[in-house]
């Protein structure tokens, strides 16, 4: 008869992942809020919502990180990825006007590097607490044959609470309002496809970061909204301003956006030059140097500028909002 078959012999190491578990307690200890009841190691993890909120409503996101990932593999750098995947969803729930509570991870591979898994974790975590949220549980899936060697992808789940009447939908934009943006730490995690097409033609200058992790706005845009009324905000990632903007906008409004209201990274620069990208399609591939839109009334824009700067985010007066009869729409002038 032939010898009988283990679960290792198939290519899943049970060992290697319940150490993994272990290791990661200790990072995911550091994001813990005093409403999860129970987090890592179980079937399921337990959260009430804050006490404070009266008519609370849960907002949730979920997103990837995409084909960044494939330039850590090439760079073996492991630990900002799981930044990205945080800041993806995390600065989405925030946009509603949520306070992100918690988030889970989803890692899959094809066989468990430890080492490897855990650094990506200790990132998860690092972004979960610039976010203000538990990392409460996620799932490690080892499976044969599904990822190239060295590969393996990560998706993330956020979930998030707004008091029902301070839901921030757009709904009362209107002509006038002044239209900020936050600057963006880079490419974030949008527009790596092209990124990498670039990359076959040529070498990124000495001292550019394509790795740079996605910023993550939570802290102190939570800070300003308890301080200025604020109407609209808009995560700029893929489809860029043009792209994202508009979804926050009523009808027969459309944001008119002055594109040398703000310096653009060299990140962009380089890249414009080095694929011969189009000035229309630059935008409407990556955020160009503005990750967060900030819409206020006019009356508003100077002490909202102040309070985002004084909590150490780099702001510009980026347009306006003007009537528009159509459909709503973002132009860049």
């Amino acid at each position: 008869m032939p010898e009988g078959l283990s679960y290792r012999d198939a290519g899943v190491d049970i060992e290697a992942g319940d150490a993994l578990v272990e290791a990661i307690r200790p990072y995911a200890a550091r994001t813990m809020r005093p409403e999860v009841m129970a987090g890592i190691g179980g079937f399921g993890a337990l959260c009430r919502i804050p006490a404070r909120y009266r008519e609370p409503v849960l907002v949730s996101g979920t997103d990837g990180v995409g084909t960044k990932l494939k330039l850590a593999f090439a760079a073996r750098r492991h630990d900002t990825v799981g930044v990205d995947l945080v800041a993806m969803s995390a600065n989405d729930v925030l946009v509603q006007g949520a306070e992100p509570l918690f988030f889970l991870d989803y890692f899959a591979c094809g066989r468990l590097e430890t080492g490897v898994a855990a650094e990506v974790i200790r990132g998860i975590a690092r972004g979960c607490e610039l976010a203000g949220c538990a990392l409460i549980g996620g799932e490690t899936a080892e499976m044969p044959g599904m990822y190239p060697p060295g590969e393996y992808d990560l998706a993330g789940f956020c979930v998030g609470v707004v008091e029902a009447s301070r839901i921030v939908d757009g709904r009362t934009i209107a002509p006038g309002d002044a239209v900020l943006g936050l600057a963006s730490s880079g490419a974030h995690s949008n527009g790596y496809s092209l990124i990498r097409r670039v990359l076959e033609r040529a070498s990124p200058p000495a001292g550019l970061d394509l790795l740079e992790p996605t910023r993550i706005y939570v802290k102190p845009v939570l800070r300003l909204l308890e301080a200025v009324p604020v109407k609209g905000l808009a995560h700029i990632t893929g489809g860029g301003i043009p792209g994202n903007l508009p979804r926050i906008l009523p009808a027969g409004t459309r944001a008119r956006i002055e594109k040398s209201s703000w310096p653009r990274p060299a990140v962009f620069d380089w890249l414009q030059r080095a694929g011969a990208i189009a000035e229309d399609e630059m935008f409407r591939v990556f955020n160009c140097g503005i990750g967060m839109v900030v819409v206020v009334d006019a009356a508003h824009a100077d002490r909202a500028a102040a309070l985002l700067r004084e909590a150490g985010e780099t702001v510009y007066a980026i347009g306006c909002i003007e009537r528009h009869e159509g459909e709503p729409a973002a132009l860049i002038v």
